[in-house]
């Protein structure tokens, strides 16, 4: 099914949410549930905002206290499970959503786990790893999945991290425009590589860095460096049922490019119905 990223959209409210998605034109969104968690928005009214408009919740997203996207080199010290000062507020919120993941009914909750380590020797990886291992044995408790957001490392270093973890309930939400991003491989190869562990897909385009050490620049779908005919093939290949969100983190009209994303898609997704007529 297709759908579109709740924060990609930048709402103010649940209803702002339900317009939103509504332009997009989908029936379907990922929620972020850290304002649920918080309290800055209503469990209940984005319950019943959603229920009215009859926009299913495919699943959730958490994110990390303290990270920071300025720089690749930022976001490498700050980002995911690896700083030790957030790490007690990290593991604290993951316990909170994993209940309101059960609460609201979801299988699955992604978010960011940081640059990974390579080497399996690397004291960081085995600190990472461990506290992820922590993070998916709280999710599992409540009968959720945990899908780790691809980009921040290769295909090979996620499948050997993902060995190590040892957690059948946990997988990969593949970001084709991350792997442009961070320059970690390619997009189509990568989703290949990782397909057997793949819960979700984001549906996000990027072109890269001019230079080493830099990020890449994102862009609206179809702009990109990504094959998405390849993308969607590799898709079709898994054999069954595999949920896809729209992401845009850039631009000034979200809603216009999330739209055009699903667009550039129809006909392509498995499951389209469009897709048995092309």
């Amino acid at each position: 099914m297709l759908g579109v990223c709740s924060w990609s959209l930048r709402p103010a409210s649940p209803a702002d949410l339900v317009e939103g998605v509504a332009g997009v034109g989908v029936e379907a969104v990922q929620l972020a549930l850290d304002p649920l968690r918080t309290g800055a928005w209503s469990t209940d009214e984005t319950v019943d905002r959603l229920e009215d408009a009859g926009v299913r919740v495919l699943s959730g997203m958490m994110g990390m206290r303290g990270e920071d996207y300025a720089t690749l080199a930022s976001i490498r010290a700050t980002g995911g499970v690896r700083p030790d000062a957030t790490w007690p507020a990290n593991r604290a919120a993951a316990v909170e959503n994993a209940r309101l993941a059960r609460r609201l009914g979801l299988g699955l909750v992604t978010f960011h786990a940081g640059f990974l380590p390579h080497a399996r020797s690397d004291p960081e990886r085995a600190r990472m790893v461990d506290r992820l291992r922590e993070l998916v044995d709280v999710f599992d408790a409540e009968g959720v999945a945990v899908g780790l957001e691809t980009g921040q490392e290769t295909a090979d270093t996620l499948l050997d991290v993902l060995a190590q973890l040892d957690r059948p309930s946990a997988g990969v939400n593949f970001d084709p425009a991350n792997m442009v991003l961070y320059g970690t491989g390619d997009p189509v190869e990568s989703l290949r590589r990782l397909l057997p562990h793949v819960l979700q897909v984001h549906v996000k385009d990027a072109l890269p860095a001019a230079r080493a050490g830099e990020w890449g620049k994102e862009v609206p779908v179809g702009a990109g460096a990504v094959d998405w005919d390849g993308f969607c093939a590799a898709l079709r290949d898994a054999g069954r049922p595999i949920d896809a969100v729209i992401e845009r983190e850039a631009g000034r009209n979200r809603v216009r490019d999330a739209r055009r994303a699903r667009e550039h898609l129809a006909g392509r997704l498995p499951g389209d119905p469009a897709e048995a007529r092309r």
